[in-house]
């Protein structure tokens, strides 16, 4: 995803003389292309992301659109105040990405993990909020980013990330269909949508068939397409990498309360607690069971409800 994103960065500065990156002292080679063909419009602010962030909005005050980038944790939880009140306050068109969120990181500690980042930014009035699947969602999904007239946060991961085949392309603030089904439908954002539909090619062998929505943009929520699909499955399970309070599922939830809806709803992801020690990712989905098999667990047991 880091590769795909610096690539859909360098088209966005050739198509934008006054797009400009700022990294927190990270990147380091991902980056040498923009670095190589745009070098005056590279800042490297060091280990400072709450001046980073401070600078991006002085930045964007001028008529420049800058991007600030950084590890997810660092890129929203060290410098909320200045996200805050220097650029979501004034709502400037100020593209916040941070790599590594949930916890792709996970092995690094809890300085490192990024389960709030979605919640941490969803707060913030006027914030769009985004966590794409795959490489190629990324590059489709930058150059609508980059022209919104206000702030927006892009969670993406780190590499090595498989592609998810849908039907349509990438609409910012719209759900994509990856897959069809019936009575069960899965819901997603971030690059869990992988191996949830992993989990469903391996149910369809077993005569379940749930369908799978992704939902790359957590914030504004398509609740078009939700009420699509609460009409039309008796369960909705979300799947995600953040927090239970303020990512997709409690999105969702809320959204679900208001209205009358029959479906029942059911969220897989990481509970409300700080995770210890240095686990690998793949450990902590299946500690709590939102990887494939925790998954197809779910979607087995909604579908012996139906």
């Amino acid at each position: 995803m880091r590769s795909a994103f610096s690539k859909a960065l360098c088209r966005a500065a050739e198509a934008d003389p006054e797009l400009l990156f700022l990294t927190g002292d990270l990147g380091f080679q991902v980056f040498d292309e923009f670095t190589a063909k745009f070098g005056d419009r590279y800042v490297n602010v060091g280990i400072a992301e709450a001046q980073m962030v401070a600078m991006a909005a002085g930045l964007a005050k001028e008529g420049f659109r800058p991007v600030a980038y950084s590890i997810a944790s660092f890129m929203t939880a060290r410098p909320f105040e200045q996200i805050r009140i220097c650029v979501s306050y004034p709502d400037l068109p100020v593209l916040l990405v941070g790599a590594g969120g949930g916890y792709a990181y996970s092995s690094s500690g809890v300085t490192h993990h990024a389960g709030d980042d979605l919640a941490l930014m969803s707060i913030l009035p006027g914030m769009t909020v985004t966590a794409p699947c795959d490489p190629a969602e990324i590059g489709l999904l930058v150059p609508q980013l980059l022209k919104l007239p206000g702030p927006a946060y892009m969670r993406i991961g780190k590499f090595g990330e498989p592609e998810v085949r849908a039907e349509e392309p990438p609409v910012l603030g719209k759900a994509r269909l990856i897959a069809k089904g019936e009575k069960v439908a899965l819901v997603t954002t971030g690059d869990l949508a992988y191996a949830a539909l992993e989990a469903v090619n391996e149910l369809r062998k077993e005569g379940i068939t749930p369908s799978l929505h992704h939902f790359h943009t957590v914030k504004p929520l398509d609740t078009a397409a939700l009420g699509r699909i609460a009409a039309e499955a008796r369960t909705l399970i979300a799947v995600e990498e953040s927090s239970p309070a303020g990512g997709l599922g409690s999105s969702i939830a809320n959204w679900m309360v208001r209205g009358e809806h029959k479906s029942g709803f059911v969220r897989l992801g990481p509970p409300d607690e700080f995770l210890y020690g240095n686990y690998s990712r793949e450990k902590v989905a299946a500690r709590y069971g939102y990887d494939k098999r925790g998954i197809m667990g779910a979607c087995r047991k909604a579908w012996r409800a139906a």
